[in-house]
Parts: C-alpha cells; sequence; structure tokens
C-alpha cells in the first residue's frame, strides 16, 4: 500500500509499504478514504525528530471503511464507516471509565512514561503506523472507531478523530462563564473550531488572536472579534479595552511550543535535530525549552481568578514557569491531550444537525495523498488553513 513516511526533518515522502494485518483478536483494518494534516504532525516534522524512526507512517486523523475485523469484534463489520480517534483506549480500564481515554492503562507506553498509545506519533507514544495511508490497522476497534452514517461526505465526519473533540475540550476546560468572555490564541484549525464551539455555546465574546490574514478573516467571518498581532504592539492592552479593563474570563493556548518568540527556545529545538538520536531525544524529552510566549501571553490576558485551557502541544521538560504570576492572579490551569470518546456524544448531534459549526466547509484544501509532501510544506508555511487527503 502506499503512506505517508518519515525521513527526517522536513522530509516525508509517499512510499510503498507492507499492507497492515489483523494481529491481536482486538483488531480491525480498514481502508481509508479521508485523513486529515494536523498541527501536530507539523511538531514531527520539525521539532521531535529525535523520537521518530526512517520508516515511521504518520498521521492520526483518519476514517474509512472496515475491510475486516478480528474475532474478538462483535460491533463491526466488514464495510462499516468509521471515523478513528487518534488516541488508542480500551474503554474499561479506571482511567476510560472516567473519561482519561489518553491516559487509559491498558495502552499506557510505560517504557517512556507516557499516556495512551497514539497513532503515528513517535517512539513516545508507542511508534503506532499512522493513517495518512491506504489502510490502517485499528487495535482495540472493540471501543475506538465511531460508526458513522454511509451516505454523508466525508468532512462531516472526519473531524471527529482530533480537531472536534481537541477543541471542544478546551472550550470546557476553560469553563467560560456565563456572559463570559473567551480569548483564544492561535486561529489555526484547533483555535478556529474552540471559537466556534465557543459561540455556538453561547459566549458573550471571542476574542481571537493570531497574524495570519486569512485565518483573522475567517474568524471574524463567524463573528470573532479577531486582533492582529502585526498591528498590535500591547495585545494584553487590546484584550483590557476590550474587557473593561480585567482581562478575559478564559483563555485558550492553541499555539503550543512553535509560537513566535523565544530565539534561544527555538535554537535548543533546532540543535537537538542535529545530534545523534539518543543524545537528541535526552535534550528534546528531558531538558527541552518550548518557546513559551503564547503561554506566557495566556497568564498576561487571562483575568484574576480566570481559567487558561492549554490545548497546544508542549514537549519541554525544563521550562521556567512565571509561577508568581499564576499564584498571585489564582489561575486555574487545565490541559491534555483530548480525551476523543469522552466527547462523541456531545458531538455527534452537532453533526447531524444542520452543520453549525461549518465542518462541511473547514477544510481549506483537499489534496490527494501523493500531495503529501507538498501539503506538509504548504502547512508548515502557514499558506493553507486545514488541509484534508483523499485516499
Amino acid at each position: 500500500m502506499k503512506a505517508v513516511v518519515w525521513h527526517g526533518k522536513r522530509d516525508v515522502r509517499v512510499e510503498e509499504v507492507p499492507d497492515p494485518r489483523i494481529q491481536e483478536p482486538t483488531d480491525a483494518v480498514i481502508r481509508v478514504t479521508s485523513t486529515g494534516l494536523c498541527g501536530s504532525d507539523l511538531h514531527l516534522y520539525e521539532v521531535l525528530s529525535p523520537f521518530m524512526t526512517p520508516g515511521d507512517i504518520l498521521g492520526h486523523e483518519p476514517m474509512g471503511v472496515v475491510e475486516e475485523v478480528g474475532p474478538a469484534i462483535t460491533d463491526l463489520a466488514p464495510g462499516d464507516r468509521v471515523v478513528v480517534p487518534f488516541q488508542i483506549a480500551c474503554g474499561s480500564c479506571f482511567m476510560c471509565d472516567r473519561g482519561l481515554q489518553t491516559q487509559c492503562e491498558t495502552t499506557q507506553v510505560r517504557d517512556q512514561g507516557t499516556g495512551a498509545a497514539l497513532f503515528g506519533y513517535t517512539s513516545l507514544y508507542g511508534a503506532v503506523p499512522g493513517g495518512q495511508a491506504e489502510y490502517l490497522r485499528v487495535p482495540q476497534a472493540h471501543y475506538g472507531p465511531v460508526l458513522v452514517p454511509p451516505d454523508v461526505p466525508d468532512d462531516r465526519y472526519l473531524f471527529l478523530s482530533d480537531v472536534l473533540p481537541t477543541a471542544f475540550q478546551a472550550v470546557a476546560y476553560a469553563d467560560v462563564p456565563k456572559g463570559g468572555t473567551l480569548a483564544v490564541l492561535g486561529l489555526g484549525p484547533i483555535g478556529d473550531m474552540c471559537c466556534r464551539i465557543a459561540l455556538h455555546q453561547g459566549a458573550a465574546q471571542v476574542i481571537g488572536i493570531d497574524l495570519v490574514p486569512q485565518r483573522l478573516a475567517t474568524a471574524r467571518a463567524r463573528g470573532v472579534t479577531a486582533l492582529d498581532l502585526t498591528e498590535h504592539d500591547d495585545i494584553p492592552a487590546a484584550v483590557g479595552e476590550l474587557t473593561r479593563g480585567r482581562g478575559a474570563d478564559s483563555v485558550i493556548d492553541a499555539v503550543g511550543m512553535e509560537a513566535h518568540g523565544s530565539t534561544a527556545g527555538k535554537i535548543i529545538q533546532d540543535l537537538s535535530g542535529l545530534l545523534p538520536g539518543k543524545a537528541a531525544a535526552a535534550i528534546a524529552g528531558k531538558a527541552g525549552v518550548d518557546r513559551l510566549s503564547a503561554l506566557y501571553l495566556a497568564i498576561e490576558l487571562v483575568r484574576r481568578g480566570g481559567t487558561i485551557s492549554l490545548t497546544g502541544v508542549y514537549g519541554g521538560m525544563a521550562d521556567p514557569l512565571p509561577m508568581l504570576s499564576l499564584f498571585d492572579k489564582q489561575v486555574q490551569l487545565r490541559m491534555g491531550q483530548a480525551n476523543v470518546r469522552r466527547w462523541v456524544p456531545d458531538l455527534l448531534p452537532l453533526l447531524a444537525a444542520d452543520d453549525p459549526l461549518g465542518v462541511e466547509e473547514f477544510a481549506t484544501h483537499h489534496l490527494s495523498l501523493n500531495e503529501a509532501p507538498e501539503a506538509y510544506e504548504m502547512f508548515q508555511r502557514k499558506e493553507t488553513g486545514k488541509i484534508v487527503m483523499r485516499v
């Protein structure tokens, strides 16, 4: 089969690889019909290369049609159409029972000290072959895949794999009070969807902050008060003017470790990519320094007693945090990868309705799997919004 394969920093290729097969009774194999390109994939393209191995298959946002199921699978059959969550969870352990599927105790990658295994996402999370491919082996298929209707466009349900639950959890964790204001840092696909969900849920004001003109225009068209970083010397002051001087009730950081800002952080990130594998992994995983400008800005923007929700990925372990400011402002801080299955019951009714979140028009580019290298380059240069690859 064809698959998108990692070969090095900024080097992904479409190659022929062996077809997946059933290995465990709870496996399924799906024929992928659409697969998303995620901002987290860019971390593999740029920053997290020390944890990658040449030949790794990328991607964690797939949907498709079931081709084969293991003997323990009773709720799926060949021909069923499914969306596959980005994390692999069993559905019955202590953590899954509490809606924390990203901490699944059955699939935790204990040798790395991390949570549930993820599709296509480094040795830190199990080095499981990903979904930017013609076929995908799905472990724990008795629980993970979400059945979707057979007769609607892929884009109506594809984003259940990651974008929708990630944004929904980010807004839930932000805990915007009734009549309150939410500020969203970063208007890429996740930040954009956070704004849509918050407005749909009744936030009185949503302030979006970015520097990419098309992202700002898209947000404004949906009712977001969008602030251009290139036009405001003092973003906290601009947000203060919109919030009676207090700051936002809630802030979502949808940027993470690739924020513009710290040159020193970028240098360390880049240097780790030049070192031999084990040395690079040690620096990136234990002494890594993220570019924390987005998080620092979130702390400035949130009002006293407010809440910050982190959904942008951070990977370092040695980053200084402004603990005095966090403590003095009595800020609540929530974070984590989305527990996809936890939010699916909330999201399915929205997708079955009249598309209030605009998911069918959410992707800005549809490319073929063969165009994956170009897709990564375009997305890395911020020349696109959400990219979907047809398989």
